[in-house]
């Protein structure tokens, strides 16, 4: 039996039952075209934030910012849980740090994403333990394409593959013991940011070999059905290629990882993308990883992870998060880069509203402080009171969302946004009339709509303008009312009746800049 099969045997073995609980673990179940998140049998939406990556190291270390998480709206904090805390010795485990952040999250009303840390973070190998990192017989490290050594530990090393698996399968182990009742943490993902650097695959003798043999009958009949040959024959010998055949080695790393994990606590298991820089080649970006030209491979090689998702950093959020937002899958975006941008909120409610996301999610969260941290915590709140409706829509063509379009440099433009849902036609500019253009950031400004019944729209958004016309043209369509509010223990309570001014004599719908706004619209036709 392999060695790796005994392992996660021996972890099963060890493993007591989970604690009896009313409800099933969390889980990814069909809604729509899509999967939804449930957590204690409801639908859950992350309203998350990722601290950095040593932040939650110690006890000592987090006990300053779980007030900030909580003042920033967060429902869900994603975690970093490192290989050489946990393992400091081979076969020696110390869950200290897990403990202590499984204490912090629930004092705070906190649910848990843990990010395992394991062979890789952001393609290098720096978060394994001091007898990994020192044993380079055992736990060889990559080769370039010169034969350079590299500070990377091999996807093909099976020593390695099982140490980290090993080390996976325990910490799961500990959570089903520690938390099987408590249900803190909901999701976990399996390494961080895969990717092959400065190269597009890994060279040496076993890497090497790999590459003269012959493709896998089962990728060949997913992506070039008819082919054979080695992987320079079938997928060619260049870059793109080569990136496959990393791709391939990840991922079935990958699967070995997350099914030892899961044969420990079945939680839902996603791997996350450090996106490719248009214009580069692999190994100018970190080849191989989860990335969208790639999503044949990894389906297929690693089954056990539930969602592939994209870490966007790059300024069009709009068009990075397209590709992951595929038929029959939950779309979560785990890093969204840094908090305290000013295009947070705006793509949140994009996330949510456009591209019906389980989760959203910016970087060093415990770093957001003063308008940025007040609007994201308004954005948070409104999402979260909405939440049963927009859940209900979710999968549907009921929900949807706009944000200004930002170029790749990060120059935002007012190109309006259509929407057509039933017998009318919105049109959405992210310019507000009555603010100075000049006094406007359009890269903050977006919307989540839903539409609630045939006449009836709920609006959460900022620095949105919507016109509303009838989609037969021989008709006219015009605002019934318009109330400003918001929701209280799922019940509708209405502060302010918008009219005059505020709608332009009933021309349009306006979401001032700043605060996130929800309001709720009554439309009809003459």
């Amino acid at each position: 039996m392999p060695r790796i099969l005994v392992l996660i045997l021996a972890a099963c073995l060890l493993l007591p039952a989970i604690p009896a609980h009313a409800e099933p673990l969390p889980r990814l179940v069909p809604h729509g075209d899509r999967l939804e998140l449930l957590v204690d049998d409801r639908p859950f939406l992350m309203l998350a934030g990722e601290l950095g990556n040593s932040t939650a190291s110690t006890a000592r270390s987090m006990a300053p910012h779980w007030a900030t998480l909580r003042a920033a709206g967060l429902n869900t904090v994603l975690a970093p849980v490192s290989w050489e805390l946990i393992e400091p010795e081979e076969g020696r485990f110390d869950f200290t740090s897990v403990d202590d952040l499984l204490a912090g999250a629930r004092d705070h009303e906190q649910r848990l994403v843990v990010l395992w840390f394991g062979a890789w973070k952001n393609s290098m190998s720096s978060y394994v333990p001091a007898w990994v990192k020192r044993d380079t017989d055992r736990f060889p490290r990559t080769l370039g394409a010169g034969g350079q050594r590299q500070e990377i530990l091999s996807a093909f090393d099976p020593a390695t593959r099982n140490a980290d698996a090993a080390a996976f399968a325990a910490l799961m182990q500990h959570l089903a013991r520690v938390d099987g009742v408590h249900r803190t943490v909901i999701m976990v993902q399996v390494e961080n940011e895969i990717g092959f650097l400065p190269f597009a695959r890994e060279h040496g003798p076993v890497p090497d070999a790999a590459f003269a043999g012959p493709v896998p009958r089962a990728l060949i009949d997913r992506m070039v059905p008819g082919a054979s040959g080695s992987w320079a024959e079938v997928f060619g010998a260049g870059p793109a290629g080569e990136e496959i055949f990393q791709a391939h080695a990840y991922a079935r790393y990958a699967e070995a990882v997350a099914a030892a994990g899961k044969a420990a606590y079945p939680l839902p298991m996603f791997v996350n993308a450090a996106l490719n820089r248009p214009g580069r080649l692999p190994g100018d970006y970190p080849s191989a990883g989860p990335l969208a030209h790639l999503f044949p491979v990894w389906d297929l090689a690693a089954p056990s992870i539930d969602l592939l998702t994209p870490d966007i950093y790059f300024e069009n959020f709009a068009d990075w998060i397209a590709p992951y937002d595929r038929p029959g899958e939950a779309l979560f975006v785990p890093e969204a880069n840094r908090a305290n941008r000013p295009d947070t909120v705006a793509n949140a409610l994009f996330a949510v509203g456009r591209h019906h996301a389980i989760g959203f999610s910016p970087f060093s969260i415990e770093n957001i402080s003063g308008e940025p941290q007040s609007w994201l915590a308004t954005a948070y709140a409104h999402l979260s009171e909405a939440w049963p409706l927009i859940a209900e829509a979710r999968g549907t063509d009921r929900l949807w969302g706009y944000r200004a379009p930002v170029s790749a440099e990060g120059v935002a433009g007012d190109t309006p946004g259509q929407w057509i849902v039933g017998d009318y036609v919105l049109t959405l500019t992210p310019v507000d009339p009555w603010t100075p253009r000049e006094d406007q950031d359009l890269r903050g400004h977006g919307a989540l709509l839903l539409q609630t019944g045939p006449e009836d729209l709920l609006i959460i958004g900022t620095g949105v303008t919507i016109t509303v016309a009838a989609r037969d043209p021989a008709r006219v369509a015009g605002l019934d009312n318009v109330w400003l509010g918001r929701f209280e223990a799922g019940e509708w309570q209405g502060e302010r009746l918008l009219n005059g001014d505020e709608t332009h004599q009933g021309r349009h719908i306006r979401l001032p800049p700043g605060a996130v706004q929800t309001q709720k619209v009554r439309l009809y036709l003459y």
